[in-house]
């Protein structure tokens, strides 16, 4: 016979209160992670207007129901949308996310703490038009900064992909916690909607695997932050908190989902992630296969004119590449390919470059040389890799690729630690970022307008002291 449940409400879980004390915290952060947010913040947007050359992408923008236009509603950069700030969240987050290039940590559960700034700019915007706050871009920045600090903090002791749920739990609850304290809410009102984003019910990894790898990977983002929103916004109409969210017997998500481990941080709630936090600027691919397609087009040069006489490809990784990106077999659809290592590899070889065509199906179609490569590589994990993956002070991400031919003869082992979007990497990699930033711009905008948006990234006070409706009014779309 069962015990009878005790009914005394418990003080919240102390992460919940960690989360909401950090949030409401001095904003004091260092020049280094304003600076890297300026960059992100870019970047994520460059990310978005990309995106929208995709027809599958832009399928899934505006309202909800063709005609729910919101008069000084949250807009969604490169278009004409005027949104509620839910829809808005997972229209910004959906587009800034679906061609996987944008930025990325890695950890004991990775992800990508930019599909944040769905939610950020949604809420911010929305307010600004409505009288409701006057945010800056430098409050976007803070914002940016503690949505990226708690995902990525979470993310370095908690694999939650290893009981089968997505990191897209994290953008959810990162979210949650900046979108309350952007529509004023209170210390107690932030640790409710928490747990209420703890509570949700989140998406299984399936989508991101074989045989199921699909499209949803690219939207799952902006669902999640768009998620925050509305939790947000309906704690903040009274609905009530559930302070043992994390921690109840039986019932919490600990026990529930994490096969009962606690939820562990591993270090304090600063800046450490948006200082530390890795760009995708050369390709827009998983970053596991970063490194190796880097190394495949220093190798082209080499193979040129000797596809035919290619006898195998030697690949060596980290272990989570292979257990994340290495595939054999047909490769569905886009989402696929730009999930599996050895095709990222193969358009390497054969093209000497790689952009989100790369992954369509009619590319893929009129290349079959891309299969017939693909058939041709071993992938082995080289545990010195996984090893430097997983070293807190080194945090590479390397892979090596070696070619050899029908006469006996190789290429060099041709190998790259660290992606030009590593921190190690900087100084190299951030006018190369500005670089893709500027394209990105010209793909939706006229030169005069693109010019005017990178003269005011250029000018970082006067970009902080830029009103947020101001600053969204300057990526107004067709």
């Amino acid at each position: 016979m069962s015990s009878p449940s005790n009914t005394t409400r418990p003080p919240p879980d102390r992460l919940l209160v960690d989360i909401a004390d950090y949030v409401l915290g001095p904003v004091e952060f260092s020049a280094e992670a304003y600076d890297t947010a300026r960059h992100c913040l870019m970047d994520t947007l460059g990310c978005g207007l990309l995106a929208l050359r995709f027809p599958a992408c832009t399928r899934h923008l505006g309202p909800i129901v063709p005609g729910a236009t919101l008069p000084n509603g949250a807009r969604v950069p490169g278009t004409a949308h005027q949104l509620d700030p839910v829809h808005a969240a997972f229209n910004i987050g959906c587009m800034i996310r679906w061609l996987d290039f944008n930025d990325t940590w890695l950890a004991a559960e990775w992800g990508h703490p930019s599909d944040n700034l769905g939610g950020i700019l949604a809420v911010a915007d929305w307010m600004c038009r409505n009288g409701q706050g006057r945010f800056t871009v430098r409050d976007v920045l803070a914002a940016m900064i503690q949505a990226h600090e708690i995902q990525g903090v979470l993310a370095l002791g908690n694999a939650f992909n290893r009981v089968g749920l997505d990191h897209v739990i994290l953008v959810k609850v990162a979210s949650t916690a900046v979108v309350t304290r952007l529509l004023g809410g209170t210390r107690e009102q932030i640790i409710d909607a928490l747990s209420q984003a703890w509570v949700d019910g989140h998406p299984l990894r399936t989508y991101r695997h074989a045989p199921n790898t699909g499209s949803r990977k690219s939207w799952a983002a902006g669902d999640a932050t768009a998620r925050a929103v509305r939790l947000a916004l309906m704690t903040l109409r009274g609905e009530m908190g559930l302070p043992s969210a994390l921690t109840a017997p039986q019932w919490g998500f600990q026990d529930v989902l994490f096969r009962g481990q606690p939820l562990r941080q591993e270090r304090p709630f600063a800046s450490y992630v948006m200082e530390h936090v890795l760009f995708k600027i050369s390709f827009p691919a998983e970053f596991h296969a970063q490194t190796a397609v880097e190394a495949a087009i220093t190798l082209r040069s080499v193979i040129t004119g000797r596809l035919q006489d290619i006898s195998s490809i030697r690949v060596w990784t980290h272990e989570s590449a292979i257990r994340i990106i290495s595939k054999d077999g047909p490769l569905a659809n886009p989402a696929d390919r730009d999930h599996c290592l050895q095709y990222m590899i193969a358009i390497g070889l054969l093209e000497g470059t790689l952009t989100a065509e790369h992954y369509e199906d009619t590319f893929h179609r009129a290349h079959p040389a891309i299969d017939r490569m693909r058939a041709q590589m071993t992938i082995v994990e080289d545990p010195s890799y996984t090893r430097d993956y997983l070293d807190p002070a080194k945090r590479s991400i390397a892979n090596a690729i070696q070619v050899a031919f029908t006469d006996g003869s190789t290429t060099d082992r041709i190998a790259v630690e660290y992606p030009i979007g590593h921190r190690r990497r900087r100084t190299e990699g951030i006018p190369l970022l500005v670089a893709k930033f500027a394209a990105s711009l010209r793909t939706r905008f006229p030169e005069s307008r693109s010019q005017s948006i990178l003269d005011l990234y250029g000018d970082p006070q006067r970009l902080a002291q830029t009103p947020v409706d101001a600053f969204m009014d300057l990526f107004i779309g067709a």
